[in-house]
């Protein structure tokens, strides 16, 4: 029996409802487009005028170096999904129609992560194989099938939409597109890179484990001195998402729109 949440109201319906509202938005196809480019370009770049000079950088985060913007614009579209309507006012409409409210936050969660864990696997995919017929005759010539190398492509993948989805619910926390933008900036990009300034291991150590520093664990073929091995960097980043997530969800139950 499907559960519902009032009547007429169903899981697969509010899914419906954020998949379309997803889809119906300009900047939606503008962003994923921009950063499917950026990535796919910086990799023919990369591998075009790859002269030698930096064979001491691993091979997949080499070519996937233009995710460092693709990243940026998937998390806010990440934003703009959780915030976007509190600056239109349509969450009202949105919460009448659901009135339990946490099934919204949950479908829009459900609903990007798809999209955006599938174009981000398409595109590093592509950007993978296009550079490699550059990087024929060269040290840096690999395939998927090389040890590591898939694994690498989709982590950076999972790493660019689990960091999304941070941002997803900071946007949810704060419901501002610009304090979401800043949240995520100043939290998630930021702070680590203030917080390694402080002369203490264990700091450092717990450091590894940030976001930001996850995700690049993630996207390596090869291991990464001084981070940790991609499990424990999947499972930090789910465990940071689920951090921003539950708090979210639990406010948006609370709070006024």
């Amino acid at each position: 029996m499907t559960t519902t949440y009032a009547t007429g109201v169903t899981p697969r319906r509010v899914l419906r409802s954020e998949w379309h509202k997803l889809w119906t938005l300009r900047s939606t196809w503008i962003i994923l487009a921009t950063a499917a480019v950026s990535t796919l370009a910086v990799g023919l770049v990369m591998g075009g005028t790859y002269d030698g000079d930096d064979s001491e950088i691993d091979t997949v985060t080499f070519v996937l170096l233009g995710t460092q913007i693709s990243q940026i614009c998937v998390a806010v579209l990440a934003i703009l999904v959780s915030a976007g309507e509190y600056s239109t006012g349509l969450i009202r409409a949105t919460l009448t129609a659901v009135p339990r409210r946490t099934p919204v936050l949950w479908a829009k969660a459900a609903v990007f992560t798809t999209v955006a864990l599938t174009v981000t696997a398409a595109t590093n995919v592509l950007t993978f194989l296009a550079a490699q017929l550059l990087l024929a005759d060269t040290d840096k010539a690999l395939s998927l099938g090389d040890p590591g190398v898939l694994r690498a492509v989709l982590g950076n993948a999972a790493g660019i939409t689990l960091l999304a989805l941070i941002a997803l619910g900071l946007g949810a926390l704060v419901r501002s597109i610009p304090g979401g933008i800043g949240a995520f900036v100043a939290l998630v990009l930021i702070l680590p890179e203030l917080l390694s300034a402080i002369p203490y291991d264990g700091l450092r150590d717990a450091l590894d484990h940030f976001p930001a520093q996850a995700a690049g664990a993630l996207g390596s073929a090869t291991p990464l001195p001084d981070a940790v091995s991609p499990g424990p960097a999947l499972l930090a980043l789910v465990l940071w998402a689920l951090a921003v997530l539950w708090p979210s969800a639990a406010l948006l139950r609370r709070r006024d729109v």
